[in-house]
């Protein structure tokens, strides 16, 4: 099989205003960051030396040229990237509260993304990857939908490995109940699936990782399970094996927008770089503690697509321990 490219990511892609002061006259100014978990995965995979392509869409507006231009200034291939005439690019405006954590407020009714149709996806780039990683965002309305479900089988037939994040955001949802019937299709297509703390507990209805991991593990034939949480560090769930990993706790922790993204990037780059097999607890531990020590490094930085840290960096911050 070609392989042009270690990893496609499909989903969305926006600016995120994120807080950066007060003006002289005492208003909140925000700073219009590329946003977006698929590209700020890819951005993370370009970091270490992978290849990378983008598949989704934006408005024919100026934060659309904003977004494509960030995407190739870190090396992503956006021949996947489609414009939409009608329809602005999607915006979120981001709180950011005192210990890093945010709140999201958005701006897509409707967004550029949400409208990808299945007869807009790039084929070629979907046959030609190693991995495809997808989100819950291209899920939540019928033709992003129609779209991702069609992209995940292409990939699937062509012989990559599938990666998925759920990514809950709440208020893109009509309701919980929705979001929940369509994470469950994507744990029920993924290889690969990257999951917070207070996600798999909401999934699951189960407080206690290991069982909501072991719910999942009973219902879906997925093959790793990597449990992100926090300050608490992570976790990786591969047969009846978990391994965990302590965080990286940072005193210059500015926000966590894209850790959990820069986390997820670290993971796939180990299964490119080890094939996707019986990691054994030595090796699923490298994998946890650079993983770990990346998403710490992120929280440091404004933004994340355009400030992905790269190996020296997070080879230095282990060495340091």
């Amino acid at each position: 099989m070609s392989t042009e490219f270690d990893v496609v990511a499909l989903g969305e892609l926006l600016i995120d205003f994120t807080e950066n002061g007060t003006s002289g006259q005492g208003n909140p100014v925000f700073e219009a960051n590329p946003g977006g978990a698929p590209c700020n995965v890819l951005a993370m995979l370009n970091r270490l030396g992978h290849r990378t392509g983008f598949i989704g869409k934006v408005g024919q507006d100026m934060f659309g040229m904003q977004l494509e231009k960030a995407l190739e200034e870190v090396g992503i291939c956006t021949d996947g990237l489609v414009k939409d005439e009608k329809i602005h690019t999607t915006l979120a405006f981001v709180h950011t509260f005192e210990g890093g954590e945010r709140d999201f407020s958005f701006y897509r009714n409707p967004g550029a993304d949400m409208m990808l149709a299945e007869a807009e996806l790039n084929i070629s780039m979907l046959e030609n990857c190693r991995i495809f990683h997808f989100g819950s965002l291209s899920l939540t309305d019928e033709m992003c939908r129609n779209a991702t479900k069609k992209a995940i089988k292409i990939a699937k037939e062509s012989g990559a490995v599938i990666s998925f994040d759920p990514n809950l955001r709440e208020p893109l949802w009509e309701s919980l109940d929705a979001a929940k019937e369509q994470i469950d299709y994507g744990m029920s297509q993924c290889d690969i699936l990257k999951i917070s703390d207070n996600e798999i507990q909401w999934f699951t209805g189960e407080q206690d990782y290991d069982k909501g991991v072991a719910y999942l593990q009973s219902k879906y034939p997925i093959r790793l399970i990597l449990v992100s949480m926090g300050k608490d560090g992570s976790r990786a769930y591969v047969d009846g094996m978990c391994v965990q990993a302590d965080s990286f706790l940072q005193e210059h922790t500015i926000e966590t927008t894209g850790a959990g993204d820069t986390f997820c990037a670290c993971v796939l780059h180990y299964v490119l770089e080890q094939g996707i097999q019986e990691y054994d607890e030595e090796k699923l531990k490298t994998m946890l503690t650079f993983a770990n020590a990346a998403a710490s490094l992120i929280t440091t930085k404004k933004g994340a697509l355009r400030v992905m840290p790269d190996k020296t960096e997070i080879d230095r911050l282990i060495e340091s321990r």
